[in-house]
């Protein structure tokens, strides 16, 4: 799958989701904590740069396999 980058436009912690803007463009993804792979707690910061795979759901498209770059 095809690795694509962009930036956290927020992440509420305590709800567990959040949204990435996309580097390349197009529509905000969604992005859920068990998407996150990191150890420990899992949640992103505003701003910051991640890398992941898209993913299509009955929703729209969302962001899976999340890493903090």
């Amino acid at each position: 799958m095809e690795r694509l980058t962009g930036r956290v436009k927020w992440f509420n912690s305590q709800k567990g989701f959040g949204f990435i803007v996309p580097d390349n463009g197009g529509k905000d993804l969604f992005v859920h904590y068990t998407a996150i792979r990191s150890g420990g707690y899992k949640t992103l910061k505003e701003g910051q740069k991640v890398e992941y795979e898209l993913e299509a759901s009955d929703k729209g498209d969302k962001a899976v396999n999340v890493d903090m770059v």
